[in-house]
């Protein structure tokens, strides 16, 4: 799965060489460290948060930032492949891409080429993350509250603001105003579904569509199995393709004989209502298990944009195009359901869901978002609608002793204002996500956007915690919220959860936020 916004940058690989080469040194080191606890993960076969190195001071030059990630790209790259989503690499490929020489950490080096020099050496991996680190203790709460409380007295922000830092390490809160105060969360609710489905499913786990014929019948029904990412594009980039499971009908059908078929499609899959209770809206499809390109009208991959009406039958109906351009002469598909005597003709499956995770988090995709709610209600033994999405998250984040008093999850992605979250379950899901206890959860850290990089956070914090903050954002009118990871002065792992209602004014909101994980970023707090 690549990230749309950063394919630009892939062209800027072969810089990566030269810097992996002339930071050798310090990641053969820093590969050393980390090697004994990389050895474990690899033979768990399960995914692990990249390690995150911070600079020695808080200077965020573009030279700094630059070589600070380079180095964070190296140590990842010698504990493994970057990952399927194609995120990591898009950070490193910008990264690489915005090198240049200078900055408060990097000078030239006297008659050397232009280039940055490596970044100051620092832990290379967390304790929080289940690594060896040689951090400072966690900050101090009073200081903390110091710097903090005035940054969120912002009348930009409401009357009442929530607030929660914790150390994820210890799981203990450093920080907290109303932390327990149920508020609309707008999209962060996307981190509690991302949790709760990699929870329920595994990050391994594929969501299948499929093509089954009716004996006796000649009747072919395209199956919907909730693969929200289902593309019926040349290029499916990762993604289970309409294309491919046509290639694999046809040839099926043509091994039979089978040259005319009826053609219909199958959604029980999922039951109630298809409609958000937002209504119609461009910033999801109906909720239907069977769509394809989220029923997009265009070439988009994210963001809002007008949908078709009936996304299973355009997609039912796009099969059938293709059937016909293969040689299957088929009729204009109905509405039906596969029989338990059907026989599957051809299946194509999704990217595993840690991707699908990540893709969700980084773009703030409600159409995933609202399919892996479904997908957990089925696999949790709910039904496969608004309220058995809400149970099953429910019952799978109390499972994982979270605290869930006044939490309401009326929705997967966030879209329904009646949806309650506190920033004291916030942060203990992000917390929850990076226990080395519960490394299945591991893409709800890794897909959250990066500041100044990656998805909904690629435009803030430009001028200032660039690449040190990653968080998944939250805006609906009068809401704004913001929850991630920082890693603090120190170096130590922060998770933090800034809740905002009653806002009036949501770019000045917004730029309270970025101020406040600004600060606690830079901040030593003793």
């Amino acid at each position: 799965m690549v990230v749309p916004e950063l394919r630009p940058w892939r062209a800027a690989r072969p810089h990566a060489v030269r810097i992996a080469q002339a930071l050798r040194p310090r990641l053969a080191r820093a590969a050393a460290t980390a090697k004994p606890r990389i050895a474990r993960l690899a033979r768990a076969g399960k995914p692990q948060v990249a390690r995150v190195t911070r600079p020695k001071t808080w200077h965020y030059t573009a030279g700094a930032a630059t070589a600070g990630l380079a180095l964070a790209a190296g140590v990842v790259t010698a504990a493994g492949p970057w990952d399927s989503s194609g995120q990591r690499t898009a950070e490193r490929d910008r990264a690489v891409a915005l090198g240049r020489a200078g900055g408060t950490d990097h000078g030239r080096v006297p008659g050397a080429p232009a280039q940055p020099r490596p970044a100051p050496s620092a832990g290379p991996v967390l304790t929080g993350l289940g690594g060896v680190s040689t951090v400072k203790s966690a900050p101090d709460g009073k200081a903390l509250a110091k710097t903090l409380t005035p940054l969120l007295k912002d009348p930009a922000l409401g009357a009442r603001p929530a607030a929660a830092v914790v150390d994820v390490t210890t799981g203990r809160r450093l920080y907290g105003t109303d932390p327990d105060a149920p508020l609309t969360p707008a999209s962060t609710t996307k981190i509690a579904t991302a949790v709760a489905a990699l929870s329920a499913m595994g990050a391994d786990h594929r969501l299948t569509t499929r093509a089954a014929l009716e004996p006796d019948t000649q009747e072919v029904v395209l199956v919907g199995g909730g693969d929200p990412t289902l593309t019926a594009r040349e290029a499916s980039d990762g993604s289970a393709g309409l294309r491919l499971l046509a290639d694999q009908t046809a040839a099926a059908l043509a091994q039979r004989g089978i040259r005319d078929v009826t053609l219909s499609y199958d959604t029980t899959r999922y039951a109630g209502t298809q409609k958000h209770p937002i209504g119609v809206n461009p910033n999801l499809a109906l909720v239907s298990p069977l769509m394809v390109d989220e029923g997009r009208t265009d070439d988009s991959t994210s963001g809002p944009v007008a949908r078709v009406t009936d996304p299973a039958g355009d997609a039912a109906r796009r099969f059938g195009d293709l059937l016909r351009s293969r040689g299957i002469k088929a009729t204009s598909p109905g509405l039906s359901k596969a029989t338990s005597r059907a026989k599957t003709l051809a299946t194509v499956d999704s990217p595993p869901l840690s991707a699908l995770v990540e893709r969700m988090l980084t773009n703030s995709d409600n159409d995933i978002a609202e399919a892996l709610a479904r997908q957990t209600a089925i696999a949790t033994g709910h039904r496969a609608d608004f309220a058995g999405a809400d149970q099953a998250i429910n019952a799978q984040l109390r499972k994982l002793g979270l605290p869930l008093k006044g939490a309401a999850f009326k929705d997967g992605s966030g879209l329904n204002r009646a949806d309650r979250l506190t920033a004291g379950l916030l942060t203990a899901l992000l917390a929850k996500a990076a226990d080395p206890a519960h490394p299945e959860l591991r893409p709800a850290l890794t897909g959250l956007p990066v500041a100044g990089f990656t998805g909904t956070l690629t435009t803030r914090y430009t001028d200032g915690a660039a690449g040190v903050v990653r968080a998944k954002t939250g805006t609906l009118t009068g809401v704004n919220t913001l929850a991630g990871t920082v890693v603090d002065q120190d170096g130590r792992l922060l998770a933090f959860a800034f809740m905002a209602n009653n806002t009036t004014d949501p770019a000045a909101a917004q730029t309270a936020l970025d101020r406040a994980a600004t600060t606690l970023a830079s901040c030593g707090c003793r």
